[in-house]
């Protein structure tokens, strides 16, 4: 008879987990060693420089051993982790460049660093197609509104990572696009006749179906695909449409089942088994070592009952350990940073979209800069540009005057000077602007430097980078000066 301990530790092979620290402390060790845990993903908190990040994915392949799975969110624009290596526009970005070559020379400088820093595993590209302009949580991170041109970018971006040895998951299926609430604080629906979810979300999944080695599930209710689960645990969507009619071949992971549209629900333990038994592949079981243990018991037991068989289980495993030996965790030396720059820059400098005929000061003009005072991460994406590096970039061109505002809702733009100052909004949020904003703000220039839908609250003329990474800022910079056109064409809806 099988052991709980053995049953832990096939269950630990089932899933992924994160950790907190920038090392591996003995607790943490045991922990994976003890549940034969090979999957890890790291963020920020896990991070501060190459050295470090080097040193901690050596220790961890150590422990895990050699088909260790170390996973990352290096998508570009504002979800990246890693954030001293070349800076990767956003997916919107490069469909605002809308040129698939590019595409695949960002995917592989991205996975270039990626590699370099020993992960072997990258969450992205992002396939959900932003058809929403009030999503709170996708937005720039999409290529676009069209499903074939978003799947070509995104295709072109993975074959770019394959091409260096770091495996795609493309994410979050079957779509994430059209929701207006984010799935980390709430569960979404998406309500819509079956052949609108074929034409639209489910097309760039199914176009990437045959390439992708992974697929991230999304903690949505689609009600006329299963009116009853979250697509993480729909056997309906992730074995009767994902893995029976597509004929998908990869790797089904789930999202982070910490996040609240399924731990507040669900229950992590409950979800994970639910996950696993509707088809998932590994279970992201973030959260707590207190969490993870219940997702581990949690599986174990379902492993024991036999409600999870011998057969699913091997099935699983097998999958998993094919995407490690197709991608094995084997850091190369990273000797290509400047070249890879210049790559990343070219693609904020091509992304760059002018919107609604905007005028440039001319040079050493006296401008006044207004941004937010606050840089706050929304727990998805790095936290946004400080207003005063906004002000510093400008002040290689004009003689700024920086204000800033704590609350976007009551700032009095009427109560600025009238002394002639020619006005620059920077936007360094995701959030987008309410009514009062959208009533009373008049800028001369907005710079919205992250969603590219704030443009569309303020009355005014714009400069769009999807992103508020430095190119960014130089791009901006390089416009000002007359030295670049923003050639960038919007690749969704409203901008016309």
């Amino acid at each position: 008879m099988t052991t709980q301990n053995e049953l832990r530790k096939i269950a630990g092979q089932l899933i992924m987990i994160r950790f907190p620290g920038t090392v591996l402390d003995a607790a943490t060790a045991d922990f994976l060693k003890a549940n034969s845990i090979r999957a890890v993903c790291l963020f920020r908190g896990n991070m501060t420089d190459s050295e470090q990040l080097a040193k901690l994915t050596a220790d961890l392949r150590a422990v895990m051993g050699p088909e260790s799975l170390i996973a990352i969110d290096q998508e570009g624009g504002a979800v990246v982790r890693s954030t001293w290596v070349p800076a990767p526009p956003a997916a919107m970005g490069l469909g605002a460049a809308d040129d698939t070559d590019l595409a695949y020379r960002t995917g592989a400088a991205v996975a270039r660093a990626v590699k370099a820093l020993g992960f072997n595993w990258n969450f992205a590209p992002v396939l959900d197609l932003n058809n929403n302009p009030h999503n709170p949580v996708i937005a720039e991170r999409s290529f676009g509104a069209e499903p074939k041109r978003a799947a070509e970018l995104a295709m072109s971006w993975m074959a770019g990572s394959h091409a260096e040895g770091v495996a795609c998951c493309v994410k979050h299926f079957p779509g994430h696009g059209d929701t207006n609430v984010d799935s980390h604080r709430d569960l979404p629906t998406v309500n819509k006749p079956v052949e609108e979810l074929d034409r639209l979300e489910l097309a760039p999944f199914r176009i990437a179906s045959g390439a992708a080695p992974a697929m991230m599930t999304a903690h949505i209710v689609y009600p006329t695909l299963d009116p009853e689960n979250p697509a993480t645990m729909s056997r309906r969507i992730l074995n009767d449409l994902l893995r029976e009619e597509w004929q998908y071949k990869g790797i089904i992971i789930t999202d982070g089942m910490d996040m609240h549209a399924i731990a507040g629900r669900y229950g992590v333990g409950n979800a994970a088994v639910r996950a696993l038994t509707a088809g998932a592949d590994m279970v992201m079981a973030l959260g707590t070592t207190e969490t993870q243990n219940e997702t581990l018991d949690a599986i174990a037991a379902a492993i024991a009952s036999g409600e999870l068989s011998q057969a699913a289980i091997d099935t699983r495993l097998d999958r998993l350990s094919s995407l490690a030996k197709a991608y094995p965790c084997k850091p190369r030396s990273y000797k290509e940073d400047a070249a890879d720059r210049e790559i990343m820059a070219e693609g904020w400098r091509r992304s760059l979209t002018a919107y609604g005929a905007p005028q440039r000061p001319a040079a050493g003009a006296k401008v006044r800069l207004v941004a937010r005072q606050d840089v706050v991460s929304d727990g998805v994406s790095e936290a946004g540009v400080p207003a005063a590096v906004v002000a510093d970039s400008l002040r290689k061109l004009y003689d700024v005057e920086l204000v800033t505002f704590a609350d976007a809702d009551t700032f009095d733009w009427n109560a600025l000077p009238q002394d002639g100052r020619f006005t620059m909004l920077a936007s360094t949020s995701r959030l987008r602007y309410g009514q009062h904003a959208r009533d009373t703000w008049r800028p001369d220039l907005h710079l919205a430097l992250w969603n590219p839908y704030q443009a569309l609250d303020i009355t005014a003329p714009a400069l769009m980078t999807y992103g508020f990474a430095q190119p960014a800022l130089n791009a901006i910079n390089a416009w000002l000066s007359g030295e670049l056109q923003a050639t960038g064409n919007a690749p969704v809806a409203g901008f016309k």
